[in-house]
């Protein structure tokens, strides 16, 4: 049974139909990449699956339970952690006191403590800033802070939303090795991401939305040889 199974479902935004009766799955310990082009539903699939937005019909099934209907925290309560596109981190508060408002559903101090020095060890540049504030941080680095923030719950399941968004190559390579880092913790990973070449790299199975449909799913080698993948997203004739 997988981790996480989306069936059929359909999204809108007032009239505009966003997602039409989208289906995928993610198995224990995978990384899933969705790709599409901007305005295709990727944003939209990760916001309705961690319960930020209401689905019109289909089910969101994680670990065999429905959760089509339950709010965001009870969905980060059961495991599932969303990183949201832009990073969005508490610019005023420091980088230890962001880590720890990721954290706020946890009682046990100890516990905290602990998912810290992970933080810590997995980010080690974060070590070294954890007194300076968010806001001071450069673009790969509130990056990172932003992933390292939503371990800070201890999900089983990472939504990670365009990680790759508005940084330097070099610094791209650096957030995609943190992510294939953070597979090994045992998490599993649903990752939107423009940047198909990368995310095909690091993920074993894909999906291609296009105006709110899956339109091709299959294996990322498989994916990576597709002509119509290459053409339209690699930039390969």
């Amino acid at each position: 049974m997988p981790l996480l199974e989306v069936k059929d479902l359909v999204v809108h935004y007032g009239k505009i139909n966003a997602l039409k009766r989208v289906s995928l799955s993610v198995e224990e310990g995978q990384i899933v990449t969705l790709i599409g082009a901007n305005g295709a539903g990727k944003t939209t699939l990760l916001t309705t699956i961690s319960g930020l937005m209401r689905a019109s019909s289909g089910d969101i099934l994680f670990d065999g339970r429905d959760i089509s209907d339950e709010r965001a925290d009870h969905i980060l309560a059961m495991g599932v952690a969303h990183v949201p596109e832009g990073r969005r981190v508490f610019s005023e508060l420091t980088v230890e006191e962001n880590l720890r408002a990721g954290a706020y559903i946890l009682n046990d101090r100890s516990r905290i403590q602990q998912l810290l020095e992970r933080s810590y060890t997995v980010f080690p540049k974060l070590a070294e800033m954890k007194e300076r504030e968010a806001g001071t941080l450069s673009g790969g680095e509130q990056q990172m802070l932003a992933i390292a923030r939503g371990l800070m719950s201890d999900p089983r399941m990472l939504l990670l939303d365009e990680p790759s968004l508005g940084l330097a190559p070099i610094l791209v390579e650096r957030i995609f090795d943190l992510i294939v880092e953070i597979q090994k913790l045992g998490k599993s990973i649903l990752l939107v991401e423009q940047n198909a070449n990368i995310a095909l790299q690091v993920a074993s199975y894909g999906y291609v939305i296009e105006t709110g449909k899956i339109t091709l799913e299959n294996t990322t080698t498989q994916l990576l040889e597709s002509d119509t993948v290459r053409k339209a997203y690699l930039g390969i004739a």
